[in-house]
């Protein structure tokens, strides 16, 4: 991760893109680094009411920071919220490089911090639940 120069991110002053990684609905803007390459990136991610992310795993290590809202977090190759918890605002997970693990959001927008090494990617366990897939 390569900082050149001193940078404040204040709320009104993010742009949030659609992340087409992820399910439709979910927003992201990136604050240091860059996923494509390399080193270590950070991104804030934003997920609205009711959303999932299927089963998936990631090449290296992350770790996620829930700051505002609730976000579960579940391990294993089958969604099942029932072998999950719900994370409350301040809470934190880490997990290592290609464990498979699923995530959801309760009935409020919930906006987490993903801290990183590049280059990033996600593999879907089950491939026809790829979003990336649905827009080819």
């Amino acid at each position: 991760m390569t900082v050149d120069a001193a940078e404040t991110f204040t709320k009104d002053s993010l742009r949030w893109t659609d992340e087409p990684i992820l399910p439709k609905g979910a927003k992201s803007v990136l604050l240091v680094g860059d996923p494509s390459k390399a080193g270590v990136f950070i991104a804030y991610l934003k997920f609205p009411p009711n959303y999932k992310i299927p089963p998936h795993s990631h090449p290296f290590a992350e770790v996620i920071t829930i700051l505002s809202g609730k976000l579960g977090n579940g391990m294993g190759e089958k969604f099942d919220a029932q072998k999950g918890g719900v994370l409350n605002a301040g809470s934190s997970f880490a997990l290592p490089a290609g464990h498979a693990h699923f995530v959801w959001t309760t009935d409020e927008e919930t906006l987490v911090e993903l801290i990183a090494t590049g280059p990033w990617g996600i593999a879907y366990t089950d491939p026809k639940e790829d979003p990336r897939k649905e827009n080819k």
